[in-house]
This record gives C-alpha cells, sequence and structure tokens, in this order.
C-alpha cells in the first residue's frame, strides 16, 4: 500500500484538483452503496415504502406516523439487511392529532389535505413508541416512497451497473485486443472485421436487442451494456500490443522459451494497465448514463428496483407541475456521480502519462 502512495503516478494525480474531488465523490458513492439500507431513513428492501396518502409531498415535508404491527414480520440479521434490507415490522398510518385513552389511542388520520378520519388502535396492537415524525427531505413520489431513501438505495443499482459493465468489457476487449494485436495476420483481420460489425451498430440499438433477447431485469442490464462497450478496449488495447511486442523485453521472453499466453498475460498486460485504467473510468461513467436511459425507456432495471433512470420516468411529469424535485434530485445524481468518473479518467490520463486518442 505504500508504494502505492509513493508511486509518481499517485503524487501527479493528487495535484490534479479536480480527479481528487471526483475520487471523493465515488468514494463516498461506493460507501454509501455498501451501506445504503443503514444510511437511507427506508430501510426497507428497494425503499419501497408506500404511503399513498404521502403521495407528492414537497423536500422538508413533515408527518406524524402511527406505527401499527404487522401480524407477519421477518427480521434480517446484519448479513441480510446490509444485502436486502429490512422488512418494516409496522404500518405507518399518517395522522393530524392523536389522544390517548385509557388503553387505546384515537386519532385523525390524514387522507389528503383538509380531509381526515377518525381511527382508534388497541396500545397492544401498537409499537413501544407508537408515535412517530419523520421528514421527507427531498419530498416523497407518486407512492408516497421517500425520494431520499430512493436515491440512497439507488447508488447501488447505478454502480454495480458500472462495476459489472466494466468488468466485462475489460475482459472481452482486452483478450480479443490482445490475440489480435500480438499475433497479427488472419487472427488480427478476423478480430478487427468483428470490431467493425460491432462498431458501425448503434450502442443503444445493440442495447436494445440484447436487453429483448435476454429479457428485461437487473442482471440482464449488466450483461447488455457490458457486450456493447467492449469495442473501445479492444481497439485501444489492440494498439497498445502492437507497440509493445517489438519491445526488446518481449523479445527477450521469447528468446528463453516463455509461451506466448505468459508473454501477454504476465510481461504485456502489467504494461498496458495505465490506458486501460482509463478507458475503464470513461466506461463506467458511460454505462451509468446508458443504464439511465435504458431505465428511463422501460427497458432496463425493473420496478420496485430505484434505478436513477426509472425515478426520473416515473416523476418526470412533475417538472412542469407543483414538485420538480422529484425527477431533478435522481437527474443531479446521475449527473454528479457521472461527472466524478470523467474527472477521474481525465486525471488519471495526464497522472500516468497516456498518449493517444481512447
Amino acid at each position: 500500500m505504500n508504494s502505492i502512495f509513493k508511486n509518481p503516478a499517485w503524487k501527479r494525480l493528487k495535484k490534479n484538483k479536480g480527479a481528487m474531488a471526483g475520487l471523493v465523490v465515488i468514494i463516498l458513492a461506493v460507501v454509501t452503496a455498501v451501506f445504503c439500507y443503514f444510511i437511507a431513513p427506508d430501510g426497507s428492501p428497494y425503499a419501497n415504502r408506500i404511503i399513498l396518502e404521502m403521495g407528492g409531498e414537497k423536500p422538508g415535508a413533515k408527518q406524524q406516523f402511527l406505527q401499527v404491527k404487522k401480524e407477519a414480520y421477518e427480521s434480517r440479521g446484519f448479513l441480510g439487511k446490509l444485502f436486502y434490507g429490512q422488512p418494516d415490522a409496522y404500518h405507518f398510518i399518517p395522522i393530524n392529532t392523536y389522544s390517548v385513552k385509557g388503553d387505546s389511542i384515537i386519532a385523525e388520520k390524514y387522507i389528503d389535505e383538509d380531509v381526515s378520519e377518525r381511527i382508534s388502535y388497541a396500545k397492544a396492537a401498537l409499537a413501544d413508541k407508537p408515535v412517530t415524525t419523520k421528514t421527507y427531505w427531498v419530498g416523497t413520489d407518486s407512492y408516497g416512497r421517500d425520494i431520499l431513501s430512493r436515491l440512497i438505495v439507488g447508488t447501488r443499482v447505478s454502480l454495480s451497473v458500472g462495476l459489472i459493465t466494466v468488468i466485462i468489457s475489460i475482459s472481452i476487449g482486452l483478450i480479443l485486443g490482445s490475440l489480435a494485436g500480438f499475433y497479427r495476420g488472419k487472427t488480427d483481420d478476423l478480430i478487427m472485421w468483428f470490431i467493425n460489425v460491432i462498431w458501425s451498430i448503434p450502442t443503444l440499438l445493440l442495447v436494445f436487442a440484447i436487453t429483448l433477447a435476454l429479457g428485461k431485469g437487473f442482471w440482464q442490464v449488466f450483461i447488455a451494456v457490458g457486450l456493447t462497450m467492449w469495442v473501445n478496449v479492444a481497439r485501444l488495447v489492440r494498439g497498445q500490443v502492437l507497440a509493445v511486442r517489438e519491445l526488446e523485453y518481449v523479445e527477450a521472453a521469447r528468446a528463453l522459451g516463455f509461451r506466448n499466453i505468459r508473454i501477454i498475460a504476465v510481461h504485456i498486460w502489467p504494461n498496458i494497465v495505465g490506458p486501460v485504467l482509463v478507458i475503464a473510468a470513461a466506461n463506467f461513467a458511460s454505462a451509468i448514463v446508458i443504464e439511465a436511459g435504458l431505465s428511463f425507456l422501460g427497458v432496463g432495471v425493473q420496478p420496485p428496483m430505484p434505478s436513477w433512470g426509472l425515478m426520473i420516468k416515473e416523476n418526470y411529469n412533475f417538472i412542469i407541475t407543483q414538485n420538480p424535485m422529484l425527477a431533478l434530485a435522481p437527474g443531479f445524481a446521475i449527473m454528479i456521480l457521472v461527472l466524478a468518473f470523467n474527472l477521474l479518467g481525465n486525471g488519471l490520463r495526464d497522472a500516468l502519462n497516456v498518449k493517444g486518442k481512447l
């Protein structure tokens, strides 16, 4: 670890304020994604606590709730909550006022503005602290779900799509680009023909085709986006390998009788890692935007999973009405995270002295 921080490239990267700001944002986003269900005010699975009476509330809205015990309740341990969230133990009933009479609580249930209904519950049917007050800092959507919680949980979706996409695209691009650049000849011609065919198809159209073939869903989006973004990596790696394969240390490895696979994996790949890291950062940002676009069009992540693109789709009509923050908040989240990866990618390019066009 110390050798990394003493590396000249790291010292150059630290001097780039934009890249460091992007790195800080990415680290915060990763921490938020890992512990999203502990951070979010609504820690239920997918932050999907629906309270229809609270639909369309503006940022900063406060409301009292009566907590009524559920008949069936599943308690999860630390790992279960970390990965899937904790189902609510109570029904949250919005109320305006309440009073305690004997062993019962009588309340005025909030239905709509200036509309209420008188209800009563026995104390035994309520939580130990029967009344709680919640603040919706970013407001609620049309189903009464907390926008802030869904933004926080949605960070996991965006980063997961970006990470899996980068792994898939780097793996395919690294292998095909290395084979084309190292062996040249017919192998290079065949791989470049395949790359040009994929390159000629519009990215969004290709994603649509793969998504329709695999079906709609969380993992299908990973695969669809990853299978469309390896072309840039393959072209870059091919060019790097063509330049590196003629250097002295590769010739020395051949003279020592090392197999070609070992020469590529052990001697060439470590020396082209810089350009690959730069394009990985760019692909990460692109994957987040593509996933958001697919979810907005309805062929990406499916409800109730809180994808930022899906949140914009569900709430974009509020932009011209009374509560534009419902659609603007996930839009700002996408913009900030994509900008962070682009800034980091530019900083890595400068710090690693990557030359040429990607």
